[in-house]
């Protein structure tokens, strides 16, 4: 069955089908339909839906439903995840699995309503204070939307950890079919680790407190080899046209459609030109990016340059950095990227 809606409705649908109990939020342009498509859905279908009265208490209701073993979400824009940050910190430290969606705007400060992606640092470098991360999935369409956010919450429950969908108003506002998923998650089993205030779950903690340090600095690293086994497994990425190509465009989300088409008519011009999209923000695809250098990159972004920033980190880290700088295409303020903008660069370095 196919369904004609926005990207926002898409992310109430996916939770829907990855058997999410509650969702707590609070409105937020442009990510306001989540919110109202979930008051509509979740107690139709005999689910929570509470609005609450901030992002800060709507991250904490997420916070203790998460802790009682419930599939909880969210969903937000730059200003409130801002708001959330101390709440992520501790879901984090403390183990606890829930989806967070983030469909950003332009900023920084109130900024205005329409899409950027300059929340990139903090959601996918923890944004809040110590030694963490989440999950980090980005979306480029309608489908995305819906499939990324189940997957969302098969990680966040696999890893034990919080998982952000990162979108953009482009995405959340944007409408394409989409294919209804053919089932339901099953059912998940939480009470080796939930507090229910039940018997069985009586023995389970969840803390993020450690008053001894040593005892502190083990569950830093113990969440540190969380997360390296995160990057060992969990990395996805896809390739469009880069098998031949000389020039590769890095782009995720809305910046990625761009780019995508400004391949398409490199290609027409007899420009061999390929597109990576990393799926995973965090963690980062750097394996399958690794065969790229060697290649003339761009990122193509709506920020400052964030995501060119990571993609060098990742590659420096990976000991591959290219000869040739990786150039940066990009606007802000909530500007698209023109594809003639995407083209003319490009054919004007080589």
């Amino acid at each position: 069955m196919t369904k004609f809606v926005k990207g926002n409705e898409a992310v109430v649908i996916g939770a829907l089908y990855a058997g999410a109990e509650g969702y707590f939020g609070y409105p937020i342009t442009p990510a306001s339909e989540v919110a109202h498509k979930a008051a509509e859905y979740f107690p139709a279908t005999g689910r929570i839906f509470v609005q609450g009265e901030s992002e800060d208490a709507v991250a904490y209701m997420l916070y203790g439903a998460a802790a009682a073993g419930c599939r909880a979400l969210t969903a937000t824009s730059g200003p409130g995840f801002s708001l959330m940050q101390e709440a992520i910190s501790y879901m984090a430290a403390t183990d606890i699995p829930t989806v967070i969606v983030d469909v950003m705007r332009a900023g920084p400060g109130l900024g205005n309503v329409y899409p950027e992606q300059a929340d990139y640092g903090q959601v996918v470098h923890g944004g809040g204070h110590g030694s963490y991360r989440c999950v980090v999935l980005a979306p480029g369409n309608v489908q995305e939307m819906c499939d990324l956010t189940m997957l969302a919450f098969e990680k966040a429950f696999e890893f034990r950890t919080p998982a952000v969908v990162l979108a953009d108003g482009q995405l959340g506002q944007m409408m394409e079919p989409l294919r209804l998923p053919k089932r339901e998650a099953p059912p998940v089993d939480t009470r080796m680790w939930a507090t229910q205030g039940t018997a069985e779950t009586r023995r389970n903690l969840l803390t993020s407190i450690y008053l001894d340090a040593p005892a502190q600095e083990a569950m830093n690293l113990r969440l540190q080899a969380k997360y390296a086994r995160m990057d060992r497994i969990f990395q996805l990425a896809e390739q469009y046209r880069c098998e031949d190509a000389d020039a590769v465009l890095l782009a995720f989300g809305s910046s990625a459609r761009m780019a995508r088409s400004a391949v398409d008519e490199l290609r027409a011009q007899g420009i061999r030109a390929g597109l990576f999209r990393p799926i995973t923000l965090s963690p980062f695809p750097i394996d399958t990016l690794k065969s790229l250098v060697g290649k003339r990159l761009w990122t193509v972004e709506m920020s400052a340059g964030q995501f060119r920033d990571d993609v060098i980190l990742h590659l420096a880290k990976a000991g591959t950095l290219p000869v040739e700088p990786i150039g940066l295409i990009h606007r802000m303020g909530g500007m698209l990227i023109p594809i003639g903008a995407i083209v003319q660069t490009v054919k004007e370095a080589l």
